[in-house]
């Protein structure tokens, strides 16, 4: 697997376009830039990770892909469409086709579980309450949450709340889901299921997962392809699956971060 920056291996399938693409991408906050040129391409029904050491900028790269955050350069196509370049109407269609969970699981804590799950339906579509009710039973039990449909997120555990943020990023049937670090704060255990949840979700529903994270277990568990960002030179470093850029890759920061290794002041790798 190459480690050049830029390059990106079988990161689509053979005849096929990619479901979205970034491309020459800069992100910045005024003078300070998070990362730069970046290019990489997602391909339809893959789990694909933004890997990287903390402050890298993978969950800003993860906000700019969401609609959240404009590129100060480059620019970001779903299936065609250049989403930053269109109109703000067209945006918000598009950004209907992504379902969100973020970091925190940012539940509504006036709401019960299933209010949650219900309110993007309620906002964007125009289907009846005992409709939106059933549906809301079926995104629950998606997640094997159907239980907690009248309770407080404040009710939930941890990882319960992650489900139900997933549940609710399922609410309008998202061709591409986007996770900001789903695993941080779980235990291993309710890691590994998460980790389950998520592969049976793609494999059932045929959803594009987009993941931001850097827990490697999960990362080589579930993922198959990728990009390293890195914060030095602020840009990609390396792409492809984590399993195979911790058996191969070259680049000896993209090496010491997927084995868990040390990098001394020579640049030489050394087991922690």
């Amino acid at each position: 697997m190459s480690d050049a920056p830029h390059a990106v291996p079988g990161s689509t399938v053979a005849g096929s376009a990619p479901l979205l693409s970034v491309r020459g991408v800069t992100l910045a906050f005024g003078p300070k830039v998070i990362q730069r040129d970046l290019s990489f391409d997602v391909r339809r029904g893959s789990i694909f990770a933004l890997m990287g050491g903390s402050g890298c900028g993978k969950s800003t790269v993860l906000k700019s892909m969401v609609g959240l955050l404009r590129p100060r350069a480059g620019k970001i196509v779903v299936e065609g469409d250049d989403y930053w370049s269109g109109s703000e109407t067209r945006r918000a269609e598009t950004g209907r086709r992504f379902g969100v969970l973020f970091q925190s699981a940012a539940l509504w804590s006036g709401l019960t579980v299933g209010q949650n799950v219900a309110l993007p339906m309620q906002m964007f579509t125009k289907l009846d309450e005992a409709t939106i009710r059933r549906l809301v039973k079926v995104k629950l039990g998606l997640v094997d949450l159907a239980e907690a449909i009248d309770m407080a997120p404040s009710a939930l555990s941890g990882g319960m709340r992650k489900r139900a943020g997933l549940a609710r990023a399922l609410s309008l049937d998202p061709d591409i889901l986007f996770f900001d670090e789903p695993s941080a704060g779980l235990d291993p255990i309710t890691s590994r299921r998460l980790d389950d949840l998520i592969l049976n979700l793609r494999d059932g529903l045929g959803a594009t997962i987009i993941i931001v994270s850097h827990e490697l277990p999960s990362l080589f568990a579930i993922a198959d392809d990728g990009v390293f960002l890195d914060g030095q030179s602020k840009t990609a470093i390396a792409h492809g699956a984590p399993t195979a850029l911790r058996e191969s890759c070259a680049h000896p920061h993209v090496r010491a971060f997927m084995r868990r290794e040390r990098l001394d002041t020579e640049g030489k790798d050394r087991m922690q």
